[in-house]
């Protein structure tokens, strides 16, 4: 991993990015890409919780599982696309999206829409690279 740089591109032309994103992502040094499907709250112990907060830890959580499975971590994430069921949820998301990853800055994307679940309140898909 030491050739294998992911690194944020925030164009001066653009507005600054508000939060914990980056308007792109440039990867150099790449030798793997792995593509996670989208990852929903199931897995967990127990039934499925109601609460936004347990749904996207658990989700999070079966994200981190596939990269763990791939020996990859969250800084390989180059890019994540989150799938909400009602925008009431951006700031919940937002918050643990920064638990998880940290200072590492990605290029986002969310998106509200229904989900193919009606008992999911999200859905989260990757792509991650290794040097």
């Amino acid at each position: 991993m030491d050739d294998l740089l992911v690194r944020p591109l925030d164009p001066a032309s653009l507005p600054a990015a508000t939060g914990d994103y980056t308007h792109g992502t440039v990867v150099t040094g790449a030798r793997r890409t792995l593509f996670v499907s989208g990852q929903v709250p199931w897995g967990g112990p127990g039934p499925l919780p109601e609460d936004f907060d347990s749904q996207c830890r658990l989700t999070w959580r079966n994200v981190l599982a596939v990269l763990a499975e791939a020996g990859m971590g969250v800084r390989n994430l180059a890019k994540v696309t989150t799938y909400l069921s009602d925008r009431r949820y951006r700031e919940a998301n937002s918050r643990i999206r920064q638990e998880v990853l940290g200072d590492h800055r990605p290029a986002l994307t969310i998106v509200i829409t229904g989900i193919y679940a009606e008992e999911w309140l999200l859905e989260i898909e990757a792509i991650a690279v290794e040097g």
